[in-house]
């Protein structure tokens, strides 16, 4: 029955999409879109991939290495991102990240429906935190076999200062005025570094992706703050988690060619350092030359990222596919 509800997507002839409709919230009609690449292989490992901030998936080559690997591929564009943006919605807006758990909730319904049993859950920046999150208290965190995260969003990318003062006062103003518009305060170099237009090598879809960030509100901000606390705290997600991230942060002011080997979003000394309170079974590693999000980094960095990661998983998963 859900075969037939698929419709091609805008990747082309080797994915198609499943539009999944969720109960409105305060902003109206909500969806999520399941992505499947098709021609999947034999057996029933899977992933589940989850995009970061302002951001949808479009990665091709991913999904062909999983493939490769005997996994079938599978990727969600949450709610108000990509494919799931819709006209009457403010891009990316959640007031609580708990909102895309029935996203996810979705999902993972339809890859069991589909057969898929041995379920990675993989998410990269935001995403990352997200998936991260699901796996300690979503109601379908039992389905998922091992958690992969490519640079995840575990705290800002800011000074002491506003991390300590300025974030936690905007998440307060966020549970009183949660549509309050607040400066996103990301470079735009690092999409100058990725889009084929400007001086990367990918080619996607600029309005769903934007080289100078959707705005973010108060609202967001107080989401995204709680689950950092959360974080900070500790989880105990009990499943393996793999982390990998690049080996250094961009440290120049306005475009440099560092973006091409360093995280330019995300710094990597919080990731290192809070990615071991997630659980008690985290490996954690750098990847030299890495970008912020490492699967679009230089061909020989991302040939390595995908070398660690199925090693890894060849270590930790259940020997039969």
């Amino acid at each position: 029955m859900t075969e037939t509800r698929y419709q091609p997507d805008v990747l082309g002839p080797d994915f198609e999409q499943l539009v999944l409709p969720q109960p409105a919230d305060y902003e109206g009609p909500v969806v999520c879109t399941l992505v499947r690449a098709c021609h999947p292989p034999a057996g029933t490992r899977a992933v589940l991939y989850v995009h970061g901030f302002t951001d949808y998936f479009f990665q091709r080559d991913m999904a062909a290495e999983y493939q490769r690997h005997g996994f079938r591929f599978y990727a969600l564009d949450l709610r108000k991102y990509g494919r799931s943006w819709l006209p009457h919605q403010t891009a990316n807006n959640v007031r609580d990240l708990r909102e895309y758990y029935a996203d996810l909730d979705a999902a993972l319904a339809v890859l069991l429906a589909e057969g898929c049993r041995t379920i990675v859950l993989s998410g990269h920046s935001t995403g990352g935190l997200i998936v991260a999150l699901y796996a300690q208290e979503g109601a379908r965190r039992a389905a998922v076999a091992a958690l992969f995260l490519n640079s995840p969003f575990l705290e800002m990318h800011q000074s002491w200062l506003n991390r300590a003062v300025a974030v936690p006062l905007a998440a307060a103003v966020g549970r009183f005025a949660p549509g309050l518009k607040i400066p996103a305060n990301l470079p735009t170099a690092y999409g100058e570094s990725l889009h084929q237009r400007y001086r990367g090598e990918w080619d996607y879809h600029l309005p769903w992706k934007p080289i100078e960030v959707f705005p973010v509100n108060t609202g967001w901000l107080r989401a995204i703050h709680a689950g950092h606390r959360r974080v900070a705290r500790g989880l105990s997600i009990p499943q393996p988690v793999l982390v990998l991230h690049s080996d250094q942060t961009v440290t120049e002011k306005g475009w440099s060619e560092q973006y091409f080997e360093a995280d330019g979003v995300l710094n990597v000394r919080h990731i290192r350092e809070l990615s071991p309170r997630l659980g008690p079974r985290v490996t954690v590693a750098a990847i030299p030359g890495g970008m912020h999000d490492l699967v679009l980094s230089r061909p020989a960095v991302r040939a390595l990222v995908y070398r660690e990661l199925f090693q890894w998983l060849t270590a930790v998963l259940p020997g039969a596919a």
